[in-house]
């Protein structure tokens, strides 16, 4: 069965740091684009990082450039968004998702594109 889990997600102050994980079952991470995505009440998704399968070429929303980096551990079947210096603005729910997409639509990140989603992880950044 194929299955995309997120977790890492929880609540920070202002400044802090999360990791979120996002697990694949089911099929091979390796080989697929992986979206981040968020959405916070009464907002729109947004999409926040992408990494790309192969040389896994990363891309980044301008709001979260510096602060954010996604990675894959193809061995653990894992990709990673390491989020630093959080924000209010960041507070959300977080979604991963996997899509066979070419580097241009993977760093393009349109979520229709994306076919494997996860069930999210909330990220609450709070004083």
């Amino acid at each position: 069965q194929v299955q995309l889990v997120e977790s890492g997600g929880g609540l920070v102050q202002p400044g802090g740091s999360l990791r979120l994980s996002c697990t694949a079952s089911g099929f091979t991470l390796g080989n697929y684009c992986i979206g981040w995505f968020r959405q916070a009440p009464g907002k729109e998704r947004e999409g926040v990082s992408s990494i790309s399968s192969g040389n896994s070429s990363t891309y980044y929303t301008d709001s979260v450039k510096g602060r954010f980096t996604v990675s894959r551990d193809n061995a653990k079947n894992t990709v990673y968004l390491q989020m630093n210096n959080l924000k209010l603005e960041d507070t959300a729910v977080y979604y991963c998702a996997a899509g066979v997409l070419g580097k241009g639509a993977c760093s393009r990140r349109r979520h229709e594109m994306f076919g494997y989603w996860g069930r999210g992880t909330q990220v609450t950044v709070s004083s």
